[in-house]
């Protein structure tokens, strides 16, 4: 049986997720640095990177690569990282994610889904660019 968690853990927890929707890279990187996990997942499964690109931090989004973060995660709306970023136009976080293996086709709302129902050309560009194009 799993204990349940203290109220000062989940204050912790809370706030891990807090830095990386508020885009506290420094911080966040030294918590993953000392142990907290890098695929942390709210309840509603968004991890840390889903939560970084959707806020658009792509300092975070890159720490957070930097340290093994799943590009694969899909939260429980369907949604991935690269998607988020896909939505709020971050193309920092968008070549970061694809850089790091991030698939467009990933999830019940793909990326490239997300670039086609909005409107966004020049996502979609980004995303069905070869990898390593350098001029896209």
């Amino acid at each position: 049986m799993v204990e349940p968690l203290s109220d000062d853990e989940l204050a912790f927890l809370h706030a891990a997720f807090d830095l990386a929707r508020t885009g506290d890279a420094e911080q966040l990187a030294a918590y993953v640095d000392a142990g907290l996990p890098v695929n942390l997942t709210t309840s509603t499964g968004d991890t840390l990177l889903i939560l970084a690109a959707y806020h658009d931090h792509p300092h975070v989004v890159r720490a957070l690569l930097a340290r093994d973060a799943d590009t694969s995660r899909v939260n429980d709306r369907g949604q991935t990282a690269l998607g988020a970023a896909v939505f709020r136009r971050s193309e920092p976080s968008v070549r970061a994610l694809l850089a790091a293996g991030a698939d467009p086709g990933l999830g019940g709302r793909t990326a490239l889904d997300i670039a086609t129902f909005f409107e966004l050309p020049d996502m979609l560009a980004l995303l069905t660019a070869p990898q390593g194009d350098e001029n896209t």
